[in-house]
């Protein structure tokens, strides 16, 4: 009986752990669209100036204030390129949360930018959402966690001689 309620909630531990996927997953996507509208417009001056004089190639502009005698174009050059750098970091970012759930879930778990990693985690409310995404992944985390306990538990139960009810159970069915 306890291993049932031991179960139980396992179960409940991972569904309330699953339904927060999602809204983590919205959240930090959020936080790439919003840098990204950022860089971008801080890029916007730079992208008029380089559509006017080199055909809207940026590395050709920044390439321009490099190459300037004047050390202050030069170090300017150093910040527009770090600015579109970071929006091309933010870009490459959307694209890939632009995909389908596991993707996004893939990606996330594998590879995500640490920085706003962080800026979500440290930002994230708890929440629980009622779409069939997020019922689905809370259902699969329920069943997930209370499955890998529960083989944890029977494996070392196994290994110490414990619940081998072999002899007991042929015994009974003889009887």
């Amino acid at each position: 009986m306890l291993r049932s309620y031991i179960r139980l909630v396992l179960f409940a531990i991972g569904l309330l752990v699953g339904v927060q996927v999602p809204g983590f997953i919205k959240d930090y996507a959020l936080r790439v669209d919003a840098h990204r509208a950022e860089a971008a417009q801080a890029l916007d001056g730079f992208r008029s100036t380089a559509g006017q004089y080199f055909s809207g190639d940026l590395n050709a502009l920044v390439a321009h204030y490099r190459g300037s005698p004047d050390p202050v174009f030069q170090r300017d050059g150093d910040n527009v390129e770090r600015v579109l750098r970071r929006s091309q970091l933010f870009d490459r970012e959307w694209q890939i949360l632009q995909g389908p759930w596991y993707t996004r879930a893939w990606h996330l778990f594998s590879a995500p930018n640490r920085e706003l990693l962080e800026e979500t985690l440290s930002g994230y409310s708890y929440q629980v959402l009622l779409s069939p995404e997020a019922i689905g992944w809370a259902i699969g985390g329920g069943l997930l966690l209370s499955w890998i306990v529960e083989l944890i538990i029977v494996s070392i139960g196994a290994l110490a001689g414990f619940g081998d009810n072999r002899q007991t159970a042929a015994r009974r069915h003889w009887n």
